[in-house]
C-alpha cells in the first residue's frame, strides 16, 4: 500500500491551510505515521508568501515552526499526487469539485485521483461546518482555528491508524 498524502485546501493559504498542515505533522509524527502532507489555496494572491504572522504565533505557542511554508495555488496534478484533498470551508470544495480534472462526460479522469472532503466532515457533531477563516479576526480566532484543524487532524491520524 502507498503511503497516504493530504493536502489542505483553503482560500489564500496563509491561515487555516498552514495550520491544518502543521496540525497533522505532529499527529503524524505522534503517532509514528508516515503521510504526505501538504496545503495550498485556491486563490494565488499569496502564492510564495509565508503564513500569516499570527498564524505563526499560533503554531508557536504548541511548539511548532511555520514560518517556513510558503503559501501556494492548488494545481491539477494535485488531484493525482494526493490521496485525499480536504477543503476548509464549502465554498473552497465546490471550487476544488470546479478545477478537479474531468474525463469523459464530466466524470472525474480515470487512474488515482484524490477524494474531495470537507474537514469537518471528520469530526462527530461538526459536519458541513467550515473551520473558521481567522484572517480578519484576533488572535483568539486563530486559536479557535488551530483548535478545529487539530480535532481534524486527530481524526484522520485515528482512521490511518485503522
Amino acid at each position: 500500500m502507498s503511503q497516504p498524502s493530504v493536502l489542505f485546501v483553503c482560500l489564500g493559504n496563509i491561515c487555516r491551510s498552514p495550520l491544518a498542515e502543521a496540525a497533522l505533522r505532529a499527529e503524524a509524527v505522534a503517532a509514528g505515521l508516515a503521510v504526505s502532507i501538504d496545503s495550498a489555496g485556491t486563490g494565488g494572491w499569496h502564492a510564495g508568501d509565508p503564513p500569516d504572522p499570527r498564524a505563526v504565533a499560533e503554531a508557536a505557542r504548541h511548539g511548532i515552526d511555520i514560518s517556513g511554508y510558503r503559501a501556494r495555488q492548488v494545481r491539477r496534478e494535485d488531484f493525482q499526487r494526493f490521496s485525499t484533498i480536504y477543503a476548509l470551508d464549502q465554498q473552497n470544495l465546490r471550487d476544488l469539485r470546479r478545477i478537479q480534472p474531468k474525463g469523459f462526460m464530466g466524470r472525474p479522469i480515470a487512474g488515482p485521483s484524490a477524494r474531495l472532503s470537507l474537514l469537518m466532515d471528520l469530526v462527530p457533531g461538526r459536519e458541513g461546518t467550515a473551520v473558521i477563516d481567522p484572517y480578519g479576526g484576533t488572535a483568539e480566532d486563530f486559536a479557535t482555528t488551530w483548535e478545529d484543524v487539530t480535532l481534524a487532524a486527530r481524526e484522520i491520524v485515528t482512521r490511518l491508524r485503522r
